[in-house]
């Protein structure tokens, strides 16, 4: 795909991309879920920290990768091209039905969520609503696109700015906090739950890689794309660290645990009823840069998926701005079926599972580059970076297939229709060519 250069975007647009989807649902909602089984403060900084280690190593390969293969695509080039046609049709399905609708529907769910603060049920059909909104403001020009979608994550990081500043200078509540420090870490990271809490973590990290699948949009992309993915990690990592330092220092453990709004809890007691509802309101509106980050980029992987299976063409066409305009409606309507569907923790665990299990996948091609063929790791040392990421998501797929059996399940049973779908589409293709 070859693209000019009035149809592309610079380095801080990519920047901006990583990090809206980077930040959203997970952080202000996984903590909770974490809390059930692990509460010692040491616990929980360091399953963020093993996030940011394993989403920047992961940047790392991926920043190869999206050298190595040109133009739009991400996983669905470097899986087709490295291992089987079948792999990269895949991780294109699971990306239209799962990788970038279910944070969508996530992220819709979680404004609900937030909103429903102000006494009045903010439910599904407001959910849906956004979605297409944020649909419809994507479908003009990659102009607009860009402003619109710069617009909310500006928003986005001077809030998570201003709550970091303020929740780290404001005292403790009256009524007490999360903080322990004691010895029981030690205990806790052998647990299973501490794998299983890791499903969490890494789904908030999700969005490290998302400038890779629109490197054929971003000028000088051997410059500009490492820099969007490693800058935009290590910004998001940071802010994981404090985020979550100050919801632990503003609210009772109770007052967590198995709770999807905790933002919103620690908001009330650091700044009373009032001034927490306005941090629930800027909570919803940065998470319209997550919705409108994964419509964008995963609208593009689906364009570059559609082009080349039949079953799919439909979804290939763009609008004369160049703009994937059914691809982004495909996604708008999947995840408002996936919000009329499931429960927020389902959603939430089976994305997180099958994600994680084809991003190791996609991890693993990086094996295939040879040294004279890498742009910016010239070290055999570059192994380390695939390495440690597969050895971190064996363990968690392990665990997390063995205590959420279910859920684990149903996103086997998508992958499973996948490969359904693949062979249909094959054999459509070869009746078309016999004809």
């Amino acid at each position: 795909m070859s693209t000019t250069t009035s149809h592309q975007i610079g380095w801080k647009t990519a920047v901006a991309i990583v990090v809206s989807n980077m930040i959203g649902t997970g952080i202000f909602t996984t903590l909770g879920f974490q809390l059930v089984d692990v509460t010692n403060t040491y616990s929980i900084f360091l399953l963020w920290i093993i996030g940011g280690i394993l989403a920047l190593f992961g940047a790392f390969c991926y920043a190869e990768l999206g050298s190595h293969f040109k133009g739009n695509g991400g996983d669905f080039i470097y899986l087709k091209e490295t291992y089987h046609p079948l792999l990269g049709y895949l991780v294109s399905w699971i990306s239209l039905i799962i990788g970038f609708s279910s944070p969508v529907a996530l992220a819709a769910l979680a404004m609900s969520k937030y909103l429903s603060a102000f006494n009045y049920s903010f439910g599904n059909g407001f959910a849906i609503g956004m979605i297409f909104l944020v649909a419809i403001f994507l479908s003009f020009s990659l102009k607009a696109s860009s402003r619109f979608h710069n617009f909310f994550t500006v928003i986005k990081i001077v809030f998570i700015i201003v709550l970091i500043i303020l929740g780290v200078g404001l005292s403790e509540p009256e009524i007490g906090n999360s903080l322990n420090f004691d010895n029981s870490w030690q205990n806790e990271i052998m647990l299973p739950a501490f794998a299983t809490s890791l499903v969490f973590v890494t789904y908030s990290y999700t969005g490290w890689n998302s400038a890779s699948y629109i490197a054929g949009e971003i000028e000088d992309v051997q410059k500009n794309l490492p820099k969007s993915l490693i800058v935009g990690t290590v910004f998001v990592t940071v802010c994981y660290l404090f985020v979550n330092f100050i919801m632990l220092k503003h609210a009772p453990l109770h007052q967590l645990a198995g709770k999807e709004d905790v933002m919103g809890e620690a908001a009330n007691n650091m700044l009373g009823h009032t001034f927490g509802k306005v941090v629930n309101i800027f909570i919803a509106l940065q998470l319209v840069a997550t919705i409108s980050g994964y419509l964008w980029v995963g609208s593009r992987l689906t364009q570059a998926f559609a082009k080349e299976n039949k079953l799919w063409k439909t979804l290939s066409a763009s609008n004369n701005k160049r703009i994937p305009v059914r691809a982004i409606f495909a996604h708008a309507v999947i995840a408002s079926l996936i919000i009329l569907t499931g429960s927020f923790k389902e959603i939430f665990v089976y994305t997180s599972f099958i994600l994680q299990l084809f991003a190791s996948l996609a991890i693993s091609t990086a094996y295939f580059i040879k040294k004279d063929q890498r742009k910016i790791f010239k070290s055999n040392l570059f192994y380390i970076f695939p390495t440690v990421f597969l050895l971190f998501s064996v363990y968690i797929l392990y665990f997390t297939l063995v205590h959420n059996p279910k859920e684990s399940i149903i996103g086997l049973g998508i992958v499973a229709v996948g490969i359904v779908l693949y062979w249909i589409d094959r054999k459509i293709t070869r009746s078309q060519i016999d004809s």
